[in-house]
């Protein structure tokens, strides 16, 4: 018996969904690092004939970006909360007002997804004997602990992997020559989301070619239309 939880349990670990949630926000944050200080610097470069202007606009862009991606997701992933903690409440509050028409909305729930209506009611009534408000806020609500918010990861993860992509175009203005420093920004750019559309793909157990032509699409697209707004409103710096 002990063997076969033991099995379960590996089973269980081979799903990739409990990771959704610090996965979205770090994989959008290193995303919008290694894409948005790329495309400043691309901009910044297409209009400057040094490299301090370059490297100026990198490190800025990676601060300012790191902070706003963390507070973006505090705020949202907080709302995101807050609307969940008001639906438990006032569910909290239909269960003691009244409880047997929650008992059949959950046993409907079931006898949608497949039971018969006399199992249904007698799966609604063991739940709700067992917890009523936790039957509900999950098969009803669809709150679970998977999905559940959590702001201070989500706004951490956000803000660290922007950081963490930032750093990559910034290493470029540092150290690689400034000579066509456009062109060499847009293709170790667009090199570093190929890597990290595979790390991510493969963290998350999906295909990685889906990932990487995603990435190649709209990075080119985001860097190119920055390029571009360089050379036509920039003026060497």
């Amino acid at each position: 018996m002990e063997e076969s939880t033991g099995n379960l349990d590996d089973y269980l670990d081979n799903h990739f969904v409990h990771r959704s949630n610090w996965l979205r926000a770090a994989v959008l944050g290193a995303n919008d690092g290694i894409l948005s200080v790329a495309s400043i610097a691309i901009g910044v470069a297409a209009a400057s004939q040094t490299r301090d202007p370059i490297v100026l606009a990198t490190v800025a862009g990676s601060v300012a970006g790191a902070l706003s991606m963390a507070a973006g997701e505090y705020v949202s992933v907080s709302s995101q909360t807050d609307i969940e903690k008001a639906d438990i409440e006032r569910e909290r509050i239909e269960l003691e007002e009244m409880p047997e028409i929650e008992l059949l909305r959950l046993a409907e729930i079931y006898e949608k997804r497949g039971l018969k209506k006399e199992t249904a009611l007698i799966v609604a009534k063991e739940f709700t004997a067992k917890d009523a408000l936790a039957a509900h806020v999950r098969d009803e609500l669809g709150i679970n602990e998977i999905s559940q918010a959590n702001p201070m990861q989500a706004a951490l993860a956000s803000g660290a992997s922007f950081i963490a992509g930032g750093i990559l175009p910034l290493a470029v203005t540092l150290f690689l020559p400034l000579k066509n420093m456009e062109y060499t920004l847009y293709g170790s750019a667009i090199f570093f989301l190929i890597i990290l559309g595979v790390v991510s793909a493969k963290t998350g157990g999906s295909s990685p070619w889906k990932a990487i032509i995603r990435i190649t699409f709209w990075g080119t697209m985001a860097m190119g239309i920055t390029a571009l707004a360089g050379y036509l409103f920039g003026v060497n710096i």
